[in-house]
């Protein structure tokens, strides 16, 4: 093996046994009704990104709103509220999202990964079905009109993740030293990835962030879990680190599932409003803590910043433009 093959497989080994917590805070999907405690401002963001991170989050995954309506908002002027007050007051890893909404284009989704330049941004690995329009019947009115258009209109949506809409954001983040999240709906998505690996247009370590429950994607079945992660182990052997997100109610569970076969964990309310059973989580640092449990009661410990930037081969928070 080469000495660079060797210097790649040792980087996916460092810290076997430390988990890595990625809480992903606000997202797009969630809309104001569904919970008061979602983050919708700028203070709001940042101070729940904050907590988050003192909580035990290594990686901070970040999406932006309308702080008047709480709709996404993609532009670098709405990060650039609260990016500089996060990096000030916590050494954790920032990823920004380029998945931004469904409903936006690739152009407008990359800007403010491509403006900050930061150690980590999240790319979607396929295009899908992304329904969220069953949520409409939950609530008997909405504080905005937005949000039950944003969710009734998923009937009919399906979020575009082209071949070539990839290719473009791996070469607008190409000469940043930006890695990815890359966030896996279903198993075509981890072979569109050993795609690009086979073309060289990624490198490893591979950040594998299997996403279970969303309609459209795979589901959140035990079995699910494990097919995904066998089918990663036989794709991408030794050079990927896997991580995972249980959408709504299956958030811990799977977690749990995952954190017991040397996964990593990703909690947040972009992902899940839920802090046990009938209960709403009142901030991300909530769901944190209870992640933290899982992981040290089966004898582990979290990933620090420091380990999460080894373990990932990240460029370092010196490196980023905010």
């Amino acid at each position: 093996m080469s000495e660079s093959g060797m210097n790649k497989r040792a980087s996916v080994g460092a810290g076997a046994e430390a988990v890595i917590i990625t809480c992903a805070v606000t997202g797009a999907i969630h809309t104001p009704t569904m919970s008061p405690h979602l983050p919708i401002t700028p203070d709001q963001i940042a101070a729940d990104a904050l907590a988050a991170a003192e909580a035990g989050a290594a990686i901070l995954h970040l999406h932006a709103r309308n702080p008047e309506t709480g709709q996404p908002d993609q532009t670098p002027e709405a990060f650039a509220r609260f990016l500089p007050r996060i990096k000030q007051n916590t050494d954790a890893v920032v990823n920004i999202t380029t998945g931004g909404s469904p409903y936006m284009r690739v152009e407008e989704r990359v800007r403010p990964a491509d403006t900050f330049k930061p150690e980590v941004a999240s790319l979607n690995m396929g295009s899908m079905n992304f329904g969220l329009y069953h949520l409409v019947d939950r609530y008997k009115e909405f504080k905005f009109e937005w949000e039950r258009q944003h969710l009734e209109a998923t009937r009919d949506l399906v979020f575009r993740n082209t071949f070539k809409d990839i290719e473009f954001i791996l070469q607008t983040c190409y000469d940043n030293g930006t890695r990815f999240e890359f966030e896996c709906y279903d198993i075509s998505h981890l072979y569109n990835l050993a795609h690009f690996a086979d073309r060289g247009l990624v490198k490893p370590p591979f950040f594998v962030q299997s996403v279970f429950g969303l309609l459209g994607g795979i589901g959140t079945h035990p079995e699910d879990v494990i097919h995904m992660k066998r089918t990663a182990d036989r794709l991408f052997g030794r050079d990927f680190r896997w991580s995972v997100l249980g959408a709504g109610a299956s958030q811990l569970r799977i977690a749990a599932q995952a954190a017991a076969m040397g996964g990593n964990i990703r909690v947040g309310l972009e992902d899940s409003l839920w802090a046990g059973k009938g209960r709403l989580a009142t901030s991300n640092a909530d769901q944190v803590r209870l992640a933290r449990q899982l992981v040290e009661g089966l004898g582990k410990r979290l990933a620090t910043p420091a380990e999460a930037r080894e373990i990932l081969s990240l460029k370092g928070g010196d490196a980023v433009a905010f």
